[in-house]
């Protein structure tokens, strides 16, 4: 699935995306940046609350194919400067992380692994 297939599918707002047409790999939720560099996975699409221009430098360096703003919210100035010129999707929806995490799940057709305890 592309990053605008995805946008439509998920209803996203779309605040800069100059390439809509990379391919999402999966999702990675998260707000810690370090945590984020070391998990997430290149083509993710990467669902956080964090709107600082700091997120545009963990997508350059994950290779991410997108942002996600959850929550309503909206990005920095300096986020959306940022992603306009390293040229990062960033998109946004009113969900919160956990639904938002669930909707990529299911837009994505990814089946629930069972964790053993």
């Amino acid at each position: 699935m592309t990053v605008k297939e995805l946008s439509e599918a998920m209803y996203l707002k779309e605040f800069c995306l100059p390439a809509p047409e990379l391919e999402i790999s999966g999702g990675y939720s998260g707000d810690l940046l370090s945590w984020v560099m070391g998990r997430a996975e290149e083509g993710n699409a990467w669902l956080t609350i964090m709107s600082n221009q700091n997120v545009a430098a963990v997508a350059v360096m994950t290779d991410l194919s997108c942002i996600i703003l959850t929550e309503d919210v909206q990005p920095d100035p300096q986020l959306l400067d940022r992603c306009k010129k390293e040229g990062i999707n960033l998109l946004g929806t009113a969900l919160g992380t956990f639904d938002a995490s669930a909707r990529l799940s299911e837009v994505l057709g990814r089946e629930q692994d069972h964790i053993a305890w």
